[in-house]
């Protein structure tokens, strides 16, 4: 039940949030764009939070817990969540103010690559029953070298990128867009932390990196 009560309580104030920012730049709930990536972001989130309460209560607990000790993981995540308050404030007022407006195509694509993204972060969190939000080794941790981690070292966070990068588009938002770009460098600087965490606390993480070589893109890097 505790737990229960954590995740809603997280669900609705991550919903709460976002629609303020969302709404209120865009002077109101007519910004359709908005109400589409709602959807899209938390009825999946929703579901996906009521089977892990079920099947994997012990990943859910992870993944609710945002508290980081690394500092260089901090800064991330503090970094980020100023990326999306500016971003989503922007996507509001490029609505109001018909800014920079995109075509159909580009919504309709970034609806594509977000849907697609979520399925393959959900293949992750099967694949990875041990997958924090922060950067911590558990007690009897074991690596993953299977499915998508026999191909690259860190599958979660090449979904997130496209996942968030489709954002932009969904709602219609070129400026939200440039300033979600900041994403993939702020990743970079944490699987570099996340990485030296690993190889000192995990047990055959040191073999894993030279079986699988490449951290987000097979073959470059």
């Amino acid at each position: 039940m505790k737990l229960f009560l954590q995740a809603i309580i997280k669900f609705l104030l991550g919903l709460l949030i976002v629609s303020g920012l969302l709404f209120i730049p865009a002077g109101g709930i007519s910004y359709y764009n908005a109400w589409l990536l709602i959807i899209l972001l938390f009825v999946p989130m929703f579901l996906v939070g009521i089977i892990l309460l079920f099947k994997n209560p012990e990943l859910l607990k992870r993944r609710l817990d945002a508290k980081e000790k690394e500092s260089d993981q901090k800064q991330v995540v503090i970094i980020s969540g100023l990326m999306f308050i500016v971003g989503f404030i922007i996507a509001g007022l490029n609505f109001r103010y018909k800014w920079i407006i995109m075509n159909n195509i580009s919504v309709f694509m970034g609806c594509l690559i977000f849907i697609i993204s979520y399925i393959l972060y959900a293949f992750v969190l099967i694949e990875n029953t041990y997958l924090s939000r922060t950067i911590k080794v558990e007690k009897n941790q074991k690596v993953i070298d299977s499915g998508l981690y026999g191909i690259i070292r860190h599958p979660m966070y090449i979904s997130t990128i496209f996942l968030f990068l489709s954002m932009p588009l969904i709602l219609n938002s070129f400026i939200t867009f440039i300033v979600f770009l900041l994403y993939p460098f702020l990743i970079i600087k944490r699987i570099k932390n996340e990485e030296e965490v690993l190889k000192k606390e995990l047990k055959g993480y040191n073999e894993y990196i030279k079986k699988v070589k490449y951290k987000l893109i097979p073959y470059i890097w």
